[in-house]
């Protein structure tokens, strides 16, 4: 499957060439040759785009052959809300989003996505309530983040 995911990452990235607001942040390849390809960009994606990369990479598997028996199945779509962020791009991209963040020792912190840089983060937590209120900034290194998931405020 390993061969498969390097195939398919080296086509689509071709394909986001002409688009580079848009970018590669998943494949998942399951035994049954569903191939799921997950697409964010920076300013967010449309269902268009998603249209147009699709129709594109399914051609282009289609004429690699990689499945001798034209028996697999493609799904493009965006990162979206409910999964984790991967990549740095995507944290860059979610500044000043409510996230939480659980660390590799379990510890979950909660609060506003303030500061990205290339070592890690910084999220703001607001602690206590009315004027007894206090901003906590918690600096989180990427190696020590578990996951990251964006927390949906009203």
């Amino acid at each position: 499957m390993e061969a498969v995911i390097q195939r398919v990452e080296k086509q689509i990235q071709d394909i986001l060439a002409a688009n580079p607001e848009h970018f590669l942040v998943e494949i998942k390849v399951k035994p049954t040759n569903n191939i799921k390809v997950f697409i964010d960009g920076d300013n967010g994606i449309g269902i268009d785009d998603l249209v147009k990369y699709n129709r594109a990479l399914y051609k282009e598997l289609e004429e690699a052959a990689l499945f001798p028996e034209g028996d697999f199945s493609l799904e493009v779509s965006s990162a979206g809300l409910g999964e984790p962020l991967k990549m740095h791009r995507q944290y860059v991209k979610n500044l000043n989003r409510f996230v939480e963040v659980t660390q590799l020792e379990g510890q979950k912190t909660e609060g506003q996505l303030t500061a990205v840089d290339e070592t890690g983060i910084v999220v703001e937590e607001t602690v206590g309530k009315g004027k007894k209120a206090e901003v906590v900034k918690h600096t989180i290194a990427f190696s020590d983040i578990k996951s990251t998931q964006i927390q949906i405020k009203f």
